[in-house]
């Protein structure tokens, strides 16, 4: 098993910036991908961004691309999103996920293919 903590959610305002951190314990060793998730109020969960664990592609949304940016902190084992530019439809409980196995569709992670889920930590972008 998986356990994953997400932290750095918060309010922010438009325009401004914010750094999720999602850190992974027990069998890490089984960790071949890690990624990032959303759910707005009323919406689908959705892909926001992934990586290979190991090193090697990333993964973004289109919404995600050019604002947001993830990456493996080595130096604390933890998977980092950091968040520029936000919008208030950026609003929403954002999710680490992590999995041994997993499906790739259209540059994207597909959420039902993530193995273990962090409980989430909330975004809030609004003046």
């Amino acid at each position: 098993q998986v356990q994953l903590v997400e932290s750095g959610g918060g309010l922010v305002q438009p325009g401004g910036s914010l750094r999720l951190s999602c850190a992974p314990s027990g069998r890490t060793d089984n960790i071949n991908v890690m990624g990032w998730f959303r759910r707005a109020p009323g919406k689908e969960r959705e892909f926001v961004a992934g990586l290979i664990w190991s090193g090697g592609s990333i993964y973004y949304a289109n919404f995600a691309r050019g604002r947001f940016a993830t990456s493996r902190d080595n130096s604390k084992n933890t998977l980092v999103l950091q968040m520029d530019t936000l919008k208030p439809e950026d609003t929403a409980v954002y999710y680490c996920a992590a999995s041994q196995s997993f499906v790739v569709d259209g540059n994207q992670l597909v959420p039902d293919a993530m193995q273990y889920w962090g409980k989430g930590t909330l975004v809030t972008v609004s003046s």
